[in-house]
């Protein structure tokens, strides 16, 4: 049986699928393994913390990654490769 992800897993998760060019809500939803309900919440959450930006496209929501929301998942991949969890 698979461990629960914490928060920030979920987030850097959501964060992680979008910087792979993945920009609709339910290809986010599907690929972070998410239902709508908290992904909608982590979307805002990441947009007000300029991680991600949202675009609308022809009545269409498209979501972006930031330079910030890089960084971000630039510093915890440096860290899971420095930090050894078991």
């Amino acid at each position: 049986m698979t461990e629960k992800r914490s928060r920030l897993e979920i987030y850097l998760d959501v964060l992680r699928v979008i910087s792979k060019g993945v920009s609709k809500p339910t290809r986010i939803m599907y690929s972070s393994n998410l239902s709508w309900k908290p992904l909608k919440e982590i979307l805002e959450s990441l947009i007000k913390q300029d991680l991600i930006k949202v675009e609308t496209e022809k009545k269409a929501k498209r979501y972006y990654i930031t330079p910030k929301g890089l960084r971000v998942l630039g510093y915890f991949k440096k860290l899971r490769e420095e930090l050894i969890v078991k």
